[in-house]
């Protein structure tokens, strides 16, 4: 049998490896609203009154439903009560779980009748389930595996033909990226100087530039729904993100009632009719070539700028967007190695050395400042 713990992520995935894991977790998901008298933290694990049997654990017999919390979930609690994130951290990484019980358990009993909604997975056989996420009662969520079929069926109504590259899943997030090699265009300007650091092709041999987006989703409170353009490098897969131009739909709704939480057919589909559009929508936008040409001829204004100091400008770049010590050293690599001395360097090495990381979370982040770093890296040389 499956584990829970195996079903939570996935990096670099294909598409039929995304839909059979979202489907996984679809048959195990258990969403639950309770007042705060009926949560409970024992053993550092939550237990939720009303939800299963009985069991018997170490600390005796418990009066519901046992599961083990992800750092999200530790993270809701901690926004949801008052805690400082790290002490509760802390406290669970040095097994301090009598002191974490007792600090939870305390919050909780301040305000009993305080409702929230806890996304969980249910265990299999002896097994706790998995507490994904502590929420707020008025959370209106959209699921993965709906937002994936609604995209799907979106761009198929379009009618246009399209690759799903990549997919990633998260404690927190999915990501979709998708391209379309049959709406290219050429970004000479962009590509001449450069080199992938994974091909070894030149950008001045096939300047060659494809029309993309990404779509993402989070089911436990972390960011809205989105849409979002991206241009595909072909050398290298460099992806360019066009935050601005995004399309999003945040998850809030009115108030849920008590107990196990079971939308109606019809809510669902008015939920999915609503992304279906957007699909749409989004594919008419962005893979016009149209749009592509525009936004390639805004990258190319400022990509040509000449950079002086490599070391200087990449300090700069990596300060105004709190880049870590380590991803400041992963781009500078991938700088030299792309042979690009200008501010559209900076993006290439950006965006390639995203695709390097392990944690799609910090990896998507990443990419998504790729044009603003080649901006910063202008400015500084001005």
């Amino acid at each position: 049998m499956t584990t829970v713990e195996s079903v939570l992520t996935t990096r670099n995935a294909n598409l039929r490896d995304m839909a059979n894991l979202l489907e996984i977790q679809e048959d195990r998901k258990l969403d639950i609203v309770r007042p705060a008298r009926d949560l409970r933290m024992v053993d550092g694990r939550l237990e939720i009154d009303g939800i299963g049997e009985p069991t018997i654990t170490a600390s005796g017999v418990t009066r519901g439903a046992l599961f083990v919390p992800t750092a999200t979930c530790d993270r809701g609690f901690a926004e949801k009560l008052g805690i400082p994130v790290k002490y509760l951290r802390d406290m669970r990484a040095t097994g301090k779980l009598a002191l974490l019980d007792h600090n939870v358990n305390e919050w909780l009993s301040d305000e009993p009748e305080k409702r929230f909604l806890t996304r969980t997975l249910k265990g299999g056989g002896n097994l706790p389930g998995v507490a994904r996420a502590l929420l707020s009662e008025n959370y209106r969520f959209v699921d993965n595996l709906d937002v994936l079929m609604a995209m799907l069926e979106g761009i198929r109504l379009a009618g246009v033909h399209v690759d799903v590259n990549k997919c990633d899943l998260t404690e927190t997030r999915m990501y979709v990226k998708v391209s379309c090699p049959e709406v290219a265009a050429h970004a000479p300007a962009l590509l001449r100087n450069y080199t992938s650091p994974f091909t070894g092709l030149r950008g001045a041999d096939n300047p060659l530039v494809f029309a993309g987006f990404v779509f993402s989703n989070s089911e436990i409170g972390h960011g809205s729904f989105s849409i979002t353009p991206r241009i595909v490098v072909q050398i290298c897969d460099n992806g360019m993100t066009f935050t601005q131009d995004a399309m999003r739909e945040v998850h809030l709704g009115g108030k849920l009632a008590d107990g196990v939480v079971r939308w109606s057919s019809d809510t669902q589909a008015a939920a999915l009719d609503v992304l279906i559009k957007q699909a749409r929508d989004a594919v008419t936008t962005f893979l016009n070539p149209a749009y592509v040409q525009a936004k390639i001829a805004e990258v190319e204004a400022e990509a040509g700028i000449r950079v002086r100091d490599v070391d200087a400008t990449l300090e700069y770049v990596g300060k105004q967007l709190r880049f870590t010590e380590t991803e400041r050293k992963t781009i500078l690599d991938h700088f030299f190695d792309g042979g690009d001395r200008t501010s559209g360097g900076v993006l290439h090495a950006v965006t390639s050395a995203a695709q390097t990381l392990d944690n799609a979370d910090q990896a998507y982040e990443m990419e998504r400042q790729g044009l603003p770093a080649m901006r910063h890296a202008a400015a500084f040389q001005r």
